[in-house]
């Protein structure tokens, strides 16, 4: 059967065989597999930046209240000095904590004059991921940073 129907029929299957090898449409479906698992890369590596620099910010916090609370004489002063410290340096630097505490050791002030003694200061901030929408990622992480600073030996402490 050499006829125009063979003809036909070969030219049929040429064309179908070219639709079956073209990549039409491959494109869409190589975005639909990747964009999912890029977009969720993209917000991991937000989520983890977020962390790191709040720890950092956190860190900055902490030794400032430490610091402020080493040039106090009380202990009750040291405290609502290394309070105020803290909350006024993780204001300056933009971290919005859901839940914030501030402990402080000032064990260092009780001791004699021309002694070294030590303030602590702890700052724990739980930090908000919620908004990143991704799964498996917590809403919240809570930071914790400890500073330490030296109360000076020969300063006067009071009572």
């Amino acid at each position: 059967m050499d006829g125009p129907g063979r003809v036909n029929d070969v030219r049929c299957k040429a064309r179908w065989a070219r639709r079956l090898r073209s990549d039409e449409g491959s494109a869409a479906i190589e975005a639909a597999i990747i964009l999912p698992a890029l977009i969720m890369f993209i917000c991991m590596a937000i989520a983890g930046g977020r962390i790191v620099t709040s720890g950092a910010k956190i860190d900055a916090a902490a030794e400032d209240a430490a610091r402020e609370a080493s040039i106090h004489r009380t202990a009750a002063s040291a405290h609502s000095a290394a309070q105020a410290a803290a909350a006024q340096s993780l204001d300056d630097q933009g971290i919005k904590c859901s839940s914030t505490s501030v402990s402080i050791n000032t064990g260092g002030l009780s001791v004699p004059v021309g002694q070294v003694g030590t303030v602590t200061a702890t700052v724990t901030c739980t930090v908000n991921l919620s908004d990143l929408l991704l799964p498996g990622v917590p809403g919240a992480k809570t930071l914790t940073s400890t500073a330490t600073s030296v109360v000076d030996q020969y300063r006067q402490r009071g009572d």
